[in-house]
């Protein structure tokens, strides 16, 4: 349930809406409690106040409508300039950074501020009453006023904030910044492989038959697995005394009635309780998100590298950029443990077969593009060799070391094809053989 709570919080907060309806209800609120003090008789001082302009109904009238008026108009420049800035960062960093922008709080408090602003002089402005029963609601006109001031303040900080938003280098930080905490989230112990009799012990509770005792539970719709409710599979199983593998892990592609788990025991068609409930416990959505899915994060910097190596923007500055990036992460997580794939209750019954990521996946993920579109680039395949250089002594035995070493090795030898430049491939071959002496 919690994880199915998040999700929904993610889907709310990568929405256009969700922050500007929460703060066009506050103004609606704003102003029905204003106008409710602008009833009573306010005390003289207050209406004396320099602040508090006392002024007649066309005078405040006009006042709200050149407000209203101008914010509405504020409001569609705004939408239009970040159409725009959505649709450049589409074309030279990838659709999966739209992603990015849409969670951009920045973007959202700026379009709720200008929709607030001018709700709430609608609403005041229908309150101003002129004849014999003439009515100005003072304070609710100086309230509209400071949201206006307010607005102007929001509209300089969104012109700085866009501009700044749409830099590579900005860009690859936030999602860097994010993948930092992700990995802290999902790698959180210090790397430590298991006992071996830890591993034997959990497989000897798998029963021999599994596969053809295993009844397949499908999905029910097409899309992306976002998330999987772990504590919630747990207790189904753990209830219904079942065993579960997963057939796919976050960020992987399904299709309507494939299979997304197995289950032992294996039970009449007429037992379908918790069919549904392990079924419901896995979250399919229409797109890959971060909240499980750490690969997400890593091919969003990748595709950033490998759109700045097309012929058509040929900025290999900012692919090593995101090479740098990716190193640090990859150097973070050659000291953290990978997951179990074995989850057991509280009393040591096996409950749970996962997929969980292992280190060798990850650093394919992040270099095997790379490597393969930036072999025109002598600098970027440099600053690889570099890079891997830099994660090795982070590497604590053979089994981290050797994926790295693995795609040095393809780096050196598919570097001695492209070029043909004998100096770049001894260069790159000399800093191949530098690397190797870090062992």
């Amino acid at each position: 349930m919690k994880t199915r709570l998040y999700n929904l919080w993610e889907k709310l907060r990568i929405s256009y809406w969700f922050i500007p309806a929460l703060m066009a209800l506050g103004a609606l609120l704003l102003a029905y409690g204003v106008g409710w003090l602008d009833e009573f008789s306010m005390p003289d001082w207050l209406l004396e106040s320099r602040w508090l302009h006392k002024s007649e109904p066309e005078g405040a009238r006009q006042l709200l409508s050149t407000v209203a008026g101008g914010i509405i108009t504020v409001t569609g420049v705004v939408f239009s300039v970040t159409i725009v800035a959505l649709s450049l960062a589409s074309q030279q960093f990838g659709p999966r950074l739209l992603y990015n922008f849409r969670r951009d709080r920045g973007n959202q408090v700026a379009f709720g501020t200008f929709v607030a602003t001018y709700l709430y002089c609608l609403l005041v402005l229908r309150t101003i009453r002129e004849g014999n029963d003439a009515f100005v609601p003072h304070l609710s006109v100086f309230v509209g006023f400071l949201l206006t001031v307010i607005s102007l303040g929001v509209l300089i900080y969104f012109i700085h904030h866009v501009a700044e938003s749409i830099q590579a280098t900005t860009i690859i930080s936030l999602v860097h910044d994010d993948l930092k905490r992700k990995i802290d989230t999902i790698f959180p112990d210090p790397y430590n492989q298991a006992p071996v009799w830890e591993q034997r012990d959990s497989e000897e509770q798998i029963p021999d038959n599994f596969t053809q005792m295993a009844s397949a539970i499908r999905a029910a719709r097409t899309g992306y697995l976002q998330a999987i409710d772990v504590e919630g599979l747990m207790q189904i199983a753990c209830e219904y005394d079942l065993l579960v593998q997963y057939e796919h892990r976050p960020g992987h592609y399904v299709i309507r009635g494939s299979a997304i788990a197995r289950v032992v025991p294996r039970v009449d068609e007429e037992e379908t309780a918790w069919q549904e409930s392990v079924r419901d416990s896995f979250i399919i959505g229409w797109q890959r998100t971060q909240e499980q899915d750490i690969e997400f994060l890593i091919h969003e910097l990748v595709e950033i590298a490998v759109r700045a190596l097309s012929p058509s923007i040929n900025d290999p500055h900012t692919a090593i950029a995101c090479v740098d990036r990716l190193g640090s992460s990859l150097a973070e997580l050659a000291g953290r443990a990978m997951p179990s794939a074995y989850l057991h209750d509280e009393e040591g019954v096996l409950r749970i077969i996962t997929r969980p990521h292992n280190y060798r996946g990850l650093v394919d993920a992040s270099f095997d593009q790379i490597r393969q579109y930036g072999m025109s680039s002598v600098a970027l395949t440099i600053r690889l060799l570099e890079m891997i250089g830099a994660i090795l002594p982070f590497a604590p035995d053979e089994a981290r070391r050797a994926p790295l070493l693995r795609q040095a090795a393809m780096i050196d030898e598919i570097s001695r094809r492209a070029f043909p430049d004998r100096e770049d491939t001894e260069e790159i071959h000399g800093r191949y053989l530098a690397l190797m002496k870090i062992l």
